[in-house]
């Protein structure tokens, strides 16, 4: 099926392995430029070149961390530069650590909203208005199942993502009059196949 993404150019992040790297080279094997980011160089670049080479599409890879705004910027900013667009963002992160209430301290709650929100909210900032200059885009927030039920012992990702899902509601409905879409996905069930795109797309 052809889901219409060739010459569009994706961000997704967290990508170097998991569910982003399938996402990314999903994208890719659709016919999209890729750009991918991630905080281990030697796994990232391992990933770039994998993904290259079974698609066949070029793809821009830089080492960052994704709760790092100027870095997130600078990354954006060169995607646009590099493709010449931008047309779809996938944010992504690794989940805070389990814990219960009265063991997490407050340095450990910042630390999960500059993971899970804050990053979100770097890559929106981003990638929105780039959106808004070809009046298309697609915005997608992984999230996980703890944003329906949370899960015990997972504190901070139950309280966490649910802001992100908040956060993608109100930005979907500020934003499609620009015919941008944005939308929380449940990464634990999506089908790493050739369904996963159509899934967030």
């Amino acid at each position: 099926m052809d889901l219409g993404l060739t010459g569009r150019v994706a961000v997704v992040a967290a990508a170097s392995k998991g569910l982003g790297r399938a996402v990314a080279e999903e994208l890719a094997r659709e016919g999209a430029h890729v750009a991918i980011c991630a905080r281990m160089a030697s796994t990232l670049e391992e990933t770039a070149a994998q993904i290259q080479k079974a698609t066949g599409r070029e793809v821009f890879y830089r080492t960052l961390d994704v709760a790092d705004s100027k870095a997130v910027t600078s990354f954006v900013a060169a995607v646009e530069t590099s493709f010449g667009r931008l047309d779809i963002c996938v944010t992504n992160s690794g989940g805070p650590p389990s814990n219960l209430f009265r063991n997490t301290p407050p340095e450990a709650w910042r630390t999960a909203l500059d993971q899970l929100l804050m990053s979100t909210i770097y890559f929106a900032k981003e990638t929105l208005p780039r959106m808004q200059k070809n009046k298309w885009g697609r915005l997608i927030t992984i999230t996980s199942s703890a944003v329906k039920q949370p899960v015990d012992g997972l504190l901070l990702s139950n309280s966490i993502r649910a802001a992100v899902t908040g956060l993608a509601r109100t930005l979907a409905n500020e934003y499609a009059a620009d015919g941008i879409t944005v939308n929380n996905v449940n990464g634990t069930s999506i089908a790493v196949d050739g369904g996963l795109v159509r899934s967030l797309l």
